[in-house]
């Protein structure tokens, strides 16, 4: 690809193209990928989404695995009038749960599942941002080759005008021949005017995607003469299977599903009941005798499994387990079918811009130049140097098409397929495990 776009480039200094200038300011400093990058990560509102979901995921497992509060509170007894009774007993007293069976050991660990999930997900984000940024980095800088390119061919296409105006005023063309030469050079204009809309459009995508409108305005530092990044198919692909956050997000969701199946299974187990205090007790013994005084209360029970042993939540647990198996071998092969796809289509882009670039471009040049010189001795037809205007207008388009879609899809396998940097962060954790229930403290 190297050898290609040097190719490229010795064109372009043959039409004189090779020392334009960006179209962008040079007021401000040139920014680079790299710096790019860095202001994504740090500007780009999905990184703080997805960082508080790793943190929402962290505070629920600390919730899921702390202890039920002891309820605290006020007992009274035999509340009367009389001789003897005197009002009756007062007190305070403690009641404590103890879950058995490591429901709360269990309880936490379905959630430190579900923090390695968030974790996945807030990599993926970060892996969507830098992709992204660099898919946009490549699409402004071959647009900028493109405009130059364009810029050049307008000016031949203006040359070839008054070429023939030259040779119409002598005799020597038609006015047809005008008339159509004009036409080219209006065409000529019109897809350089596009070529700029597309390329400003480009330039508010990366720096919306950046978080920063001043990009849009600022020069890149950046060279297409750089190496096309080499990929082999199935290293890419197994690349992809192997590395990719989606996959690991997938798996700590089957993890924390099995988590769910043996927390679920740990609801058979009773919890113990405890609960103790203390009371003043006003009663007499007998008339006109001291009274009870200070007494100590004392409670210990269990819960029965006997009717709800937790078994229909056990077997729904089990079934989000096997979904999400499923949920990660489908996503496996839908990756490794996407990465199939986008690999053909960066082989395909990647061996078109190289012969675009390396020969049929330069041909269409040297073919429209010979041309023009003929015209201009009056050796050749002016529809002659039309076609070979044409082609080369749309072969150097198809040139830098090729070249954007290699970069686009060389990227975006580098990127693991992971989507759009300003696509929302996936949500962990939205609807609670079966057979777990997260209460405040005061609910407990």
């Amino acid at each position: 690809m190297r050898s290609a776009v040097c190719l490229v480039a010795g064109f372009l200094l043959a039409v004189g193209m090779a020392g334009a200038q960006p179209i962008q300011s040079t007021t401000d400093t040139p920014l680079t990928l790299q710096q790019l990058e860095e202001m994504a990560l740090a500007n780009n509102p999905t990184i703080g989404q997805a960082q508080a979901g790793v943190d929402a995921a962290r505070g629920r497992a600390r919730e899921a695995g702390a202890w039920p509060n002891p309820t605290i509170g006020y007992t009274g007894e035999e509340i009367a009038p009389g001789e003897i009774i005197q009002r009756g007993a007062h007190g305070v007293f403690v009641d404590q749960t103890i879950p058995l069976g490591r429901k709360l050991r269990w309880n936490r660990a379905v959630f430190e599942r579900e923090i390695a999930e968030a974790e996945s997900v807030q990599e993926m984000q970060r892996l969507r941002i830098t992709s992204s940024v660099r898919t946009f980095f490549y699409d402004v800088l071959t647009m900028e080759r493109r405009v130059e390119v364009l810029d050049r061919l307008a000016q031949l296409a203006a040359e070839a005008v008054t070429i023939t105006r030259q040779l119409f005023n002598v005799g020597a063309a038609d006015q047809p021949d005008v008339l159509e030469a004009n036409i080219e050079a209006r065409r000529a204009q019109l897809e350089r005017t596009a070529a700029k809309n597309e390329l400003n459009a480009m330039r508010l995508q990366l720096s919306a995607l950046v978080g920063d409108q001043r990009v849009a305005s600022r020069p890149l530092v950046g060279s297409l003469e750089q190496a096309m990044p080499e990929l082999e198919r199935d290293a890419t692909v197994q690349a992809v299977l192997d590395r990719s956050p989606e996959i690991r997000a997938a798996r700590a969701a089957v993890e924390r599903a099995s988590a769910v199946v043996t927390r679920a299974g740990r609801e058979k187990y009773p919890d113990l009941f405890l609960r103790g205090g203390v009371q003043y007790n006003r009663e007499r013994l007998e008339v006109n005798t001291a009274v009870v005084g200070w007494q100590g209360l004392a409670e210990v029970g269990v819960s029965v499994p006997l009717f709800n042993r937790n078994q229909g939540l056990v077997g729904a647990a089990r079934a989000d387990e096997t979904r999400a198996e499923g949920e990660r071998r489908r996503l496996e092969l839908d990756l490794q079918s996407r990465a199939a796809v986008v690999f053909e289509q960066y082989l395909t882009a990647l061996r078109a811009s190289e012969v675009y670039g390396g020969e049929i471009v330069p041909q269409a040049e040297q073919a429209y130049r010979l041309y023009l010189a003929r015209y201009r001795e009056m050796a050749a037809a002016y529809p002659q140097v039309l076609i070979a205007q044409r082609t080369l207008f749309q072969m150097t388009a198809e040139y830098f098409e090729n070249l954007k879609q290699a970069w686009r899809a060389a990227l975006r396998l580098q990127g693991f397929l992971v989507g759009d940097g300003l696509e929302a962060p996936g949500r962990v954790g939205d609807e609670l495990s079966v057979g777990i229930e997260l209460r405040t403290g005061a609910e407990r």
